[in-house]
C-alpha cells in the first residue's frame, strides 16, 4: 500500500467524532480520484420513524432536489444497497425504471459512480457508502482496487455513526411461565382455556398476564403479545382479534 494511503486510512481509524472521520475520508476519496463522497445510515427513532444521519458533498441541488422529491423512495442505488452487500455501479442500466432520477444525476454533473452497503447483523442497521465523479468512467479493475479502501472507511463511519445513536434500553425479562401464558393468549386461548392447558387458575393466568404488560409498558394484551414478539420471545406472528 502506497505510504499517503496507510497514513490516511490510520489517521481515519483514530477519528472519534463523524465529522472528522468524514472529512478524512472526502479527502481519501479525491486522492483516489472521486469528486463527491457521501455516506449515510438509516434507523428507526423510538416512534418508528425513519431517520437518517448523513454527510456528502454532492451538489446543493442534487441534495435539494433529492430530498423534496423523496427521490429515496425510488433510487434503485439504495434499494440494492438495502439488500446487498455487493457493490453497485451507476448506470443508465441500473436506473431504467427511474430514468427522471438517472436524467436528475446527470443535469448536477454526477455522471459515474458506485455504492457499496455495510450491513450490520447486530444492529440491523444498513449504511451506504458512494463515490461519485464527473468523468471517467469507473472499470471494474479500478472497482476492485478500491473495494478495500470504501469497506474500511465505511466500517469506521458506520461504528461512529452507532455510537451517536440513542441507546435502546435493554428488552424487559419475562419469565418463562409469562412467555407460555403469552404464547397461548398469541394462538387465540383464553384465559380459562390457558388456565386448563398449564394446570392453572384463570386468576393466575390473569396475573401473568397483567404482569407481562406492566414489563413491557403497554396497555393492554394485544400490545403485549406484540411487543413480545417484537422482543424475540415469541416466534408465532399470530395476533388475535380484538
Amino acid at each position: 500500500m502506497e505510504r499517503w494511503k496507510e497514513s490516511q486510512l490510520t489517521q481515519l481509524s483514530c477519528t472519534t467524532d463523524i465529522d472528522s472521520a468524514y472529512q478524512i475520508a472526502l479527502g481519501f476519496a479525491k486522492n483516489i480520484g472521486f469528486k463527491f463522497f457521501a455516506f449515510s445510515t438509516t434507523y428507526k427513532t423510538k416512534n418508528n420513524q425513519s431517520n437518517t444521519i448523513g454527510r456528502n458533498n454532492f451538489p446543493a441541488g442534487w441534495n435539494t432536489e433529492h430530498a423534496h422529491r423523496n427521490l429515496s423512495s425510488i433510487d434503485p442505488v439504495m434499494a440494492h444497497c438495502n439488500h446487498s452487500a455487493l457493490p453497485v455501479l451507476w448506470s443508465e442500466q441500473v436506473f431504467a425504471k427511474a430514468p427522471a432520477l438517472w436524467e436528475a444525476l446527470q443535469a448536477q454533473g454526477i455522471q459515474h459512480g458506485w455504492s457499496q452497503a455495510l450491513h450490520d447483523e447486530e444492529s440491523g442497521l444498513c449504511s451506504i457508502l458512494s463515490l461519485a465523479r464527473t468523468h471517467c468512467p469507473i472499470n471494474p479493475l479500478e472497482l476492485y482496487e478500491n473495494l478495500g479502501f470504501s469497506v474500511f472507511m465505511g466500517r469506521h463511519l458506520h461504528s461512529l455513526v452507532m455510537q451517536s445513536l440513542p441507546r435502546r434500553p435493554p428488552a424487559p425479562h419475562l419469565s418463562p411461565r409469562e412467555i407460555d401464558v403469552l404464547e397461548l393468549a398469541a394462538a387465540g386461548k383464553t384465559a380459562d382455556e390457558s388456565a386448563r392447558i398449564l394446570n392453572l387458575s384463570p386468576r393466575t393466568i390473569h396475573f401473568h398476564i397483567q404482569s407481562a404488560i406492566e414489563k413491557l409498558g403497554v396497555n393492554n394484551k394485544i400490545s403485549a403479545i406484540i411487543a413480545a414478539i417484537k422482543a424475540g420471545y415469541l416466534n408465532s406472528p399470530s395476533v388475535p382479534s380484538r
